[in-house]
């Protein structure tokens, strides 16, 4: 009997590519599902690839005919992403796609304070509605981007309070990930918190970046009317700003405080901690 394909969406992505590289790794037939086939992104795992638009229906069905298993790596942020999911769920089921493991977030909610939490919500529902067989990665907030949301003066600005967040590095989703379309029959129907190992501030997080740095960053704890003042420069639309700010409050929420084992329990190696993962930088 033929092993399963395992398709991958996101391939010229962090996530998508280091997942690319990790079933390349055990010798599993995939397909990378990308908009742009092009892309100098493309990791180079040997594997067929096909075009995608999670807007367009025909189009992704037709890529996705033969595809046994999905990675479904949540699509770049927009106003219409969440219709756009919807859509690329009903293709995957079109085709005759078995599993969906699609990568959430971890306080995903039709409320949810990080705005974009609830475009998760809405797809979580559509996968749950359809005839497909789903497991949801509800990653929280990465540990690869803290550093960059360090300005040039030094300080990490938001409305986080003294809030929490046990912020991931994508590695270990990637890891994660990895398992479960590997092996994705113990894991249906199943959704998982992934994080790191313990929660952090943003000055806990401020002080671990100086550190490595070896120049001072600190945490500057801005009020919602800061916020939104100091992100109006860069002329991005209502919806976008309200997410960027929506970051800082949903840390301050502490929805994210708590650590899971899923990483260490699915895997067998325990996440990384924001030390080592701008070290590996």
């Amino acid at each position: 009997m033929d092993s399963p394909t395992i398709g991958v969406t996101g391939a010229t992505g962090h996530v998508g590519g280091l997942v690319a590289r990790h079933l390349a790794d055990r010798g599993l037939r995939q397909r990378l599902l990308v908009r742009d086939p092009a892309s100098p992104r493309l990791p180079d795992v040997g594997a067929d690839v096909e075009r995608v638009d999670y807007g367009d229906r025909d189009l992704s069905t037709a890529a996705l005919r033969g595809v046994d298993v999905l990675l479904m790596v949540s699509a770049s942020e927009s106003r219409t992403r969440a219709a756009d999911h919807e859509t690329f769920v009903a293709a995957a089921a079109d085709a005759g796609v078995r599993h969906v493991v699609y990568t959430s977030f971890a306080a995903a909610a039709p409320d949810a304070v990080f705005t974009l939490g609830r475009d998760h919500f809405r797809t979580e529902q559509a996968l749950r509605a359809s005839s497909l067989r789903w497991t949801f990665l509800r990653d929280t907030f990465y540990l690869d981007v803290l550093e960059d949301f360090v300005g040039p003066d030094g300080v990490l600005r938001g409305p986080a309070d003294g809030g929490r967040c046990a912020f991931v590095a994508r590695s270990d989703v990637a890891r994660v990930a990895a398992t479960v379309l590997a092996d994705p029959a113990p894991h249906v129907d199943r959704a998982y918190d992934l994080t790191g190992p313990r929660g952090l501030t943003l000055t806990e997080a401020a002080a671990t970046i100086s550190a490595v740095r070896g120049t001072p960053v600190t945490f500057h704890d801005e009020t919602l009317e800061e916020a939104y003042a100091s992100r109006a420069s860069y002329g991005a639309p209502d919806w976008q700003v309200d997410a960027w700010v929506s970051t800082y409050t949903a840390i301050a929420s502490d929805v994210m405080a708590e650590p899971s084992d899923a990483v260490e329990r699915i895997t067998g190696t325990p996440p990384a901690d924001l030390e080592t993962v701008l070290r590996a930088r």
